[in-house]
């Protein structure tokens, strides 16, 4: 694995994400739900440009490959939760944030009072990274011939 191939895909799906997610808040449709789960085209494009350079440089194995299309999403779920959590703070904190999260399925113990920002963060941590798995695991059935010949019969 190259990490630096990984950071870098990483950091191109983070800029997609960020980049769509202010234009759908500048156009005012940030409690659309169908438009957020769009988000994973921009994972899709990342994660499939790491594996891709791997077969180019021959790097094999199924969990190789595995791991660096996990890590390439992980990295923009990491930066992604850090400007999450800038940009809340500079919106005006928890005022901007229970306006948010009212989109948001949100399991609370209190209705009537919102999550904190670090619940929603980890709450978003926790999608990001089953999100990440999902579209890992499923990039890699699509390229699992490329990188090794698992049904082959020897």
């Amino acid at each position: 694995m190259k990490f630096q191939r990984i950071l870098i895909n990483g950091i191109i799906i983070f800029i997609g994400i960020a980049l769509y997610f202010l234009l759908i808040e500048a156009l005012g449709l940030k409690d659309q739900i169908y438009l957020r789960l769009l988000n994973f085209i921009f994972v899709i494009y990342g994660v499939n440009r790491t594996i891709k350079a791997n077969v180019a440089d021959n790097i094999g194995g199924y969990l190789t490959n595995l791991g660096a299309a996990f890590a390439t999403a992980m990295v923009s779920v990491i930066l992604g939760l850090i400007a999450f959590m800038i940009y809340v703070e500079i919106k005006g904190g928890d005022s901007y944030l229970e306006t948010f999260a009212q989109a948001y399925l949100i399991p609370v113990s209190d209705p009537n009072a919102p999550p904190s920002m670090y619940q929603f963060a980890f709450m978003l941590l926790l999608e990001g990274t089953a999100a990440s798995a999902i579209i890992s695991f499923a990039m890699m059935q699509f390229w699992k011939d490329k990188v090794e010949k698992i049904n082959a019969v020897d």
